[in-house]
C-alpha cells in the first residue's frame, strides 16, 4: 500500500478465498504483528491459536449459524484469545491485537475476516465460545474473542468512499446534537 489512509481505505472483510495456501512468511508477520499491539498496563493478556488444518478449519466455521462459512473456506484461520484472570480489559486488548493482524494481512495483499465468537450462540443455543473452547482446548480461564480467517483473496470489495464517511458522528470540544449544529 501507498500510505496508511489508503490501506484503511481498502481494508474490506473479505469471506471467499483461493485455495492457495499462505506462505510461512506471511503468517509469521501477521502474527509479529499482534505480538507488537499495545495493551493495558504491558499485560500482554492475549494467546492465538494458528489453524491450518482444514478438517479442524471445517469445524471452527460451524462455530455460529451465519457469518462463520469464511473460515471453513481459509487455509489459515487465527483464535484470537485473552486471559480474564490476568487484564480486567482483556476484550480491549484483544481487540486491538485483531485488527492490527488484520490490517498486517492487508498490507500483504491478503483478505481476512473476524468472526465474532464472544457472546455469540451455535444453532442448538450452545455458546460459540465453549464450543471453541472445547475444539481446541482452549483452557477455561481464556475468553475467546473472534476467530480471523486470511486467504488469498477470491472476491474484490470497493474501497470505503471518503465522501460517505459519517462526519456527523464526531463531536469537537464536546457533545452537540443534531440540533446544535
Amino acid at each position: 500500500m501507498e500510505s496508511f489512509h489508503n490501506l484503511l481505505l481498502n481494508r474490506r472483510s473479505i469471506r471467499k478465498y483461493t485455495d492457495a495456501p499462505i506462505d510461512p512468511e506471511s503468517v509469521k508477520l501477521i502474527l509479529e504483528a499482534a505480538l507488537t499491539a499495545p495493551s493495558s498496563k504491558s499485560q500482554r493478556s492475549w494467546q492465538f491459536v494458528v489453524v491450518e488444518d482444514r478438517e479442524m478449519l471445517e469445524k471452527l466455521g460451524q462455530c455460529k449459524p451465519s457469518y462463520a462459512t469464511s473460515i471453513a473456506n481459509a487455509p489459515l484461520a487465527i483464535v484470537v484469545t485473552g486471559d480474564m484472570t490476568k487484564s480486567d480489559v482483556w476484550v480491549e486488548d484483544t481487540s486491538v491485537a485483531a485488527i492490527i493482524m488484520q490490517l498486517q494481512a492487508a498490507d500483504l495483499g491478503l483478505g481476512s475476516c473476524w468472526v465474532e465468537v464472544r457472546n455469540r450462540f451455535r444453532d442448538d443455543n450452545e455458546p460459540s465460545e465453549e464450543y471453541v473452547r472445547e475444539l481446541l482446548g482452549i483452557p477455561e480461564e481464556y475468553g475467546v474473542l473472534c476467530i480471523l480467517s486470511f486467504g488469498h483473496k477470491n472476491e474484490e470489495r470497493r474501497p470505503i468512499d471518503p465522501a460517505r464517511l459519517q462526519w456527523e458522528k464526531v463531536h469537537i470540544g464536546k457533545w452537540q446534537t443534531k440540533e446544535e449544529n
